[in-house]
């Protein structure tokens, strides 16, 4: 009988990549324009930026570590697109109640360190824990030789460290500069949105061809 996990098709590795450089690239993209959401209130020093910085290291790392425990299981095309949709409602919040969110914190907590801190966590820890878990499944799809596993991690944070490097460079020498931080997290959010459902209508063809391979197989 042949192995579910190895029915993938020539174009779904090359896919995948394309989506971890986008993961890597809205990642960066979000962290530089939380320094933009949170200035207004909280000001534009060091221990802002170290705040953003803390939330996001920390919420990644809790993202790998989940993402590495959901690609042990039987992983699909499908459950990496649901990633990126779940990824994508979760920022959309960021634009639509970081208003009265930052006032809310301000307000609440006198201390800017501190209440920056709280602000960061509030905005942006449950998305990025979301966008952290699609590295680990990505290299959990993408290995299908234990031997060549090293060197798939290694392109595939390649690519998406790339798209880390792109996304902090477009977004804040461009992309700030000509459009709204808000309409910017709306498009991104979209765009994961858009990118999963796209993921999980390619694996329905995928799926639809494994029982016509194992009968032949058999």
């Amino acid at each position: 009988m042949l192995n579910k996990t190895t029915n993938s098709t020539p174009w779904q590795n090359p896919f995948i990549y394309c989506l971890a450089f986008t993961s890597g690239f809205i990642i960066m993209a979000i962290e530089l324009l939380g320094g933009r959401i949170l200035a207004p209130y909280f000001g534009s020093s060091i221990h802002i930026w170290g705040s953003i910085i803390t939330v996001f290291m920390l919420s990644l790392s809790f993202g790998y570590l989940l993402g590495g425990k959901l690609s042990t299981g039987s992983a699909s095309l499908a459950k990496y697109g649901s990633i990126f949709i779940i990824a994508g409602i979760t920022v959309l919040p960021i634009a639509l109640s970081a208003e009265w969110l930052m006032e809310a914190i301000f307000i609440a907590v006198e201390d800017t360190r501190y209440g920056s801190l709280l602000a960061a966590m509030v905005l942006f820890f449950i998305p990025t824990i979301i966008l952290g878990m699609l590295s680990p499944y990505s290299v959990r799809l993408l290995v299908t030789d234990k031997n060549k596993s090293g060197q798939v991690a290694g392109m595939l944070y390649f690519v998406s460290t790339l798209g880390s490097a792109l996304g902090t460079i477009i977004t804040s020498f461009y992309l700030v500069m000509w459009f709204e931080v808000n309409s910017i997290i709306i498009f991104l959010s979209l765009l994961l949105i858009a990118l999963g459902s796209f993921a999980v209508l390619l694996n329905k063809p995928a799926k639809a061809q494994v029982p016509n391979l194992e009968k032949a197989s058999s």
